[in-house]
């Protein structure tokens, strides 16, 4: 029961992490910091600390992270920051930004709190906050989906709301990893909009998107002109998805409701439960929630 106390302890914006509510990440930082003790927060080396490994942001603007440096300098970090420890050091939660100027103000040491996180929630978490923060580029932000479904083995439609986005928006991002590496490598420095992008991506002849980048490029035409020549031309599109029926919808509620239960994911299909668990501890926890007993203990 030690640890549904301490998700309990930790505040509601801890608690979305277990369930398929949407993330805030603004309120999970203030609930971790807010019920953090001062003997929670240490002072920790810079030089010990690395980036989210799931972080799916690649760059960051230097303009805004010399002012935030300044900013340090002159009032220093308000807030402390959240990772957690690894094997070689700490790896970040919450406060990338906030690092990378602390460095560049010349400090060697930051306030930090440590929790612990499993690959998933490191993952959501980076995800969360580089959305709600400040904008990812397009297929830094695909990229980041489709990591966080193939990990969680969350479908789309679960994703979307817990994220808070639509389906068809899940849908369409997930449709910019298709287009060929140019094409990508355009649309991540901003040359290609989002727009004509996703009318790319709707295309399944190679040499006609490289074509048609092409003429985005050169001669500036907008999604509209896009989207002309596209049906103009007849071109090919790739195949639509066409979803399956589910059979196990009737168990989504059920599934719901024990996974509020127990503060797990469920899964139930093919007439079975399945109760993943991350240690001999969770599986202990698991089977008090439920009421079961293990003679001998």
């Amino acid at each position: 029961m030690e640890t549904n106390n301490k998700r309990k302890a930790l505040g509601r914006g801890l608690e979305q992490l277990f369930s398929n509510e949407v993330i805030n990440f603004d309120q999970f930082e203030n609930d971790v910091v807010s019920n953090a003790s001062t003997s929670d927060i240490k002072e920790i080396n810079l030089d010990e600390i690395r980036s989210n490994p799931y972080q799916p942001r690649k760059t960051f603007n230097e303009e805004s992270l010399n002012e935030l440096a300044e900013s340090l300098k002159e009032h220093g970090l308000l807030q402390p920051i959240i990772v957690k420890k690894s094997i070689k050091g700490y790896e970040l939660i919450a406060g990338e930004r906030r690092t990378k100027a602390a460095r560049l103000a010349g400090f060697k040491t930051i306030p930090a709190i440590i929790k612990d996180f499993d690959d998933t929630q490191m993952m959501e978490l980076a995800l969360v906050e580089n959305i709600q923060r400040e904008n990812l580029n397009p297929i830094d932000e695909a990229m980041a989906y489709e990591n966080i479904i193939k990990l969680s083995k969350m479908t789309q439609d679960e994703f979307a709301k817990k994220f808070g986005k639509s389906r068809s928006h899940v849908t369409n991002m997930l449709g910019l990893l298709k287009l060929p590496e140019r094409t990508k490598k355009y649309v991540e420095n901003g040359k290609i909009s989002m727009g004509h992008a996703r009318s790319l991506s709707k295309i399944s002849d190679i040499d006609k998107i490289y074509d048609l980048t092409d003429k985005i490029i050169n001669e500036n035409i907008s999604v509209r002109e896009l989207e002309k020549l596209i049906t103009e031309e007849e071109l090919p599109k790739v195949n639509k998805i066409v979803r399956k029926k589910d059979n196990n919808s009737h168990y989504k509620l059920f599934e719901s409701i024990m996974r509020e239960k127990i503060g797990t994911k469920v899964k139930i299909s093919n007439k079975k439960i399945e109760i993943p668990f991350d240690s001999e501890k969770d599986l202990e926890r698991i089977l008090e929630i439920i009421n079961i007993e293990i003679e001998g203990e």
